[in-house]
């Protein structure tokens, strides 16, 4: 079975530099709608059996939009399992400010998530996104078909410490490949109950220079 991760276009958060979390959310940029289009070029030999999203409404205009964009008839459900991460105080406040202000919380987010104090910011763990990510994740593989192919859309952190698990990596290497830029896709096959990465954060459709705000 192959599993396509697409993490949510960019949105206006993003480009300003605020963490969005699980609870927080900013409209797509306008030229968000552009790169969703290239996605769906890149997908659209791809022969996808059911597409599923995050609730959040930046996650799930996303995925509508890449549905429609490829044109066929893919049906669509929303898993709260893909939400990202519960970022508790962090969310809506920029990135510098909290670098300043919580500089070690910052850093083990980002590189270091063995040492990463979820509840000094009363967020979620990466143990936790990771149980409860990877459950959704699996259930939706056992119920679907054994050759086919599924889509997934959701959020960087998230989907980091979700892909990263699903293959086996530990907390303190959920990092170890960096992190997914905006619109990006990242394909795993599932085969003999094991995950195995086919591509990690394909972007080059997109077809641009991407800057520091594209990828967390």
């Amino acid at each position: 079975m192959d599993l396509y991760f697409v993490r949510h276009g960019k949105t206006e958060w993003n480009l300003e530099g605020k963490y969005q979390g699980g609870h927080g959310d900013s409209p797509l940029l306008p030229e968000s709608l552009r790169d969703i289009g290239k996605l769906a070029g890149r997908l659209e030999n791809v022969k996808i059996d059911h597409a599923y999203t995050s609730p959040l409404p930046r996650a799930k205009t996303t995925a509508e939009t890449l549905l429609d964009d490829i044109n066929r008839k893919i049906p669509l459900t929303v898993v709260d399992g893909l939400r990202e991460f519960d970022l508790g105080i962090m969310e809506g406040q920029k990135f510098v400010k909290l670098e300043k202000e919580m500089p070690e919380i910052i850093h083990s987010f980002r590189f270091d998530p063995s040492t990463y104090d979820y509840e000094r910011i009363k967020g979620e763990s990466f143990e936790q996104v990771a149980e409860r990510t990877n459950k959704a994740v699996q259930k939706i593989v056992d119920s679907s078909p054994a050759d086919g192919a599924v889509l997934f859309v959701s959020h960087g952190a998230a989907l980091v410490t979700c892909i990263q698990s699903l293959l086996g990596s530990k907390v303190a290497d959920i990092r170890k490949d960096g992190g997914l830029s905006n619109t990006s896709l990242t394909h795993l096959r599932y085969e003999n109950g094991q995950y195995k990465l086919v591509k990690w954060n394909e972007t080059g459709y997109l077809d641009k220079k991407l800057s520091s705000t594209d990828t967390i």
